[in-house]
């Protein structure tokens, strides 16, 4: 066992003495020590539940032979962080989580992890790390919530960010608003509608990191405690038949998980760290990758905000393997991949069947015959743009306008909100990527005052910063390069015509080079928003959104 390196021989005699100061019996250290990677907090409601979660893993690992020690990780609520300096530090955390989780479990040389994570960038961060780390590792998330109900109908987090806007347009009052505030978030759980969180928890069952319904289970149902039992036991007949995430986590499991994202019309961000946990297994590649995957893969889903269902809805319609089946009845899979479960894709989804196909549609009846997500480029966006297209309305595929120009999101919805921004316009957000934030803030306030403001099938906005999973519209993020670097964002000025065409994948600025050539020559660098602490470090690391911002040790002379 890799933990006997700290615990067996005369050398490790201290380590011994410091396991007995923990309470451990003999017996119980000459057990597998299995590291529990508890993400709970009392901030994150996403997160409060966890500790239920974390104890049935406990009692699912040691009945089946193994020894529980649990060790946390941090987490941010990206709807509380929203809309002020703090949004800056939610995406930096997806790195802090995989470093931290691989000193510790390096450190104290675990022989298996469970990974009970739930919000946003908790889970690719702990995907990361599990690829890092590789010894046998099987991910168990807290669940979603459920949904909220106002007027008979079912309602989520972005409906709230959405009413502020119409508050702002004078079309809700301050008392419509506060019933809004008092119902869409019921319970625990990450939010309700196929948002970040909850796309990357349907993830971890596509890479095979999570068992059936790890997606979807909704948090308050005891189901989830007794997945989280399985977890236990799983993760010690991994340890048994040495399965680890990188034979799960595989180019091939990745390709899947980009089909299925298509699918579900999974966030956008999903497009920032699928990338990410690639390059861990050392498979990189441009987010471009996505197109011809999308261009096969039909969309059957359509979550909030895309349309009126939700995870619980997913959920009771058969859940991730539902779809999964549907896509590799017709070859879009590949069926032969590992999973934690000991066994292969195909094997763990012959027997998931489409129980609602309102929810889950088809193959043969699909909402589109493309994926959700569409990458553009073009010369506003050479290195490409990340559109969540399921979610765009028609009107919006093909669409040119004036640009709108803002050097910072406050700014942007300080106009749109002052009803400065008029039907047809393209308003940009630029300087809010990964090293201008520094960060790649999410944009949900201002989609969301733009839907708020009835402006939602009429203005689109395009930024290098990135958009929550609740945003809906027209909303084009990860330009890359971003302003910070020079990219040619940085050169659109007021009046501009952007042209975007979801359809032809084309993103582009109709002003000629020899224009943009002059403007170029004329950029001054702009001061750096942030000069100290951690924020400073990961600006002069971190890499383009179409790499996943993934940190990279600047080289000599940059």
């Amino acid at each position: 066992m890799k933990s006997d390196n700290m615990k067996c021989g005369m050398q490790q005699a201290p380590a011994r003495s410091l396991l007995n100061a923990l309470g451990y019996t003999p017996e119980e250290v000459k057990k597998p020590m299995v590291g529990i990677v508890s993400s709970y907090n009392e901030i994150v409601p996403g997160h409060m539940n966890i500790d239920k979660i974390v104890d049935a893993v406990r009692m699912g690992v040691a009945e089946a032979g193994g020894t529980p020690v649990v060790f946390p990780a941090i987490a941010v609520c990206d709807g509380i962080a929203m809309g002020h300096i703090g949004m800056k530090y939610s995406l930096v955390t997806r790195d802090l989580i995989a470093d931290s989780t691989e000193c510790m479990a390096i450190a104290h040389q675990f022989d298996a992890l469970v990974m009970v994570p739930n919000c946003d960038k908790n889970v690719p961060g702990l995907l990361m790390a599990a690829a890092r780390i590789n010894v046998p590792t099987v991910f168990v998330s807290g669940g979603p919530m459920l949904a909220g109900h106002i007027d008979g109908k079912k309602r989520s987090l972005s409906s709230i960010f959405e009413a502020v806007g119409a508050h702002a347009a004078g079309t809700m009052t301050e008392e419509d608003v506060a019933v809004y505030e008092e119902k869409v978030c019921p319970t625990c759980g990450s939010c309700s509608g196929m948002y970040t969180a909850n796309s990357m928890n349907c993830l971890t069952e596509v890479l095979g990191m999570g068992l059936r319904g790890n997606g979807t289970i909704p948090a308050v149902y005891s189901e989830r405690l007794r997945l989280a039992k399985r977890a236990g036991y799983a993760v010690m007949d991994m340890l048994e038949k040495n399965i680890r995430p990188r034979d799960i986590m595989t180019k091939e499991a990745i390709e899947n998980a980009l089909t299925v994202d298509m699918a579900l019309g999974c966030s956008t961000n999903s497009m920032l760290h699928l990338p990410a946990i690639a390059h861990e297994i050392g498979f990189d590649f441009d987010i471009s990758y996505a197109n011809p995957i999308s261009e096969r893969t039909p969309n059957l889903c359509h979550l909030a905000p895309a349309g009126p269902t939700y995870m619980e809805d997913l959920n009771e319609a058969g859940g991730v393997y539902a779809v999964m089946k549907e896509l590799a009845d017709i070859g879009l899979l590949h069926t032969d991949c590992m999973t934690v479960t000991g066994k292969t894709v195909g094997e763990n989804i012959q027997n998931a069947v489409n129980l609602n196909p309102e929810v889950i549609r088809p193959v043969d009846n699909p909402y589109s015959k493309t994926g959700g997500l569409a990458v553009l480029k073009g010369n506003l966006a050479p290195d490409g743009s990340v559109v969540k297209r399921s979610a765009v309305v028609d009107e919006m595929m093909v669409h040119e306008g004036p640009a709108r120009v803002f050097d910072s999101e406050e700014d942007a919805i300080d106009a749109i909100k002052g009803g400065k921004i008029n039907e047809g316009d393209v308003v940009v957000i630029r300087y809010e990527g990964p090293k201008g934030g520094p960060g790649m803030r999410e944009m949900l306030n201002p989609t969301s005052a733009i839907a708020g403001m009835g402006l939602g099938s009429s203005v689109a906005l395009i930024t290098d910063g990135r958009f929550s999973g609740a945003s809906r519209g027209a909303s084009i993020g990860h330009v890359s390069p971003e302003a910070a670097v020079g990219g040619p964002i940085a050169l659109v000025e007021e009046g501009d015509i952007i042209s975007i065409d979801i359809p032809g994948l084309k993103l582009d600025l109709k002003v000629s080079d020899e224009e943009l050539d002059k403007r170029r020559a004329a950029l001054k660098p702009k001061v750096p928003k942030v000069t100290e602490g951690y924020l400073a470090r990961y600006a002069a690391m971190v890499t383009s959104g179409n790499r996943g911002a993934i940190l990279e040790i600047p080289k000599a002379g940059e």
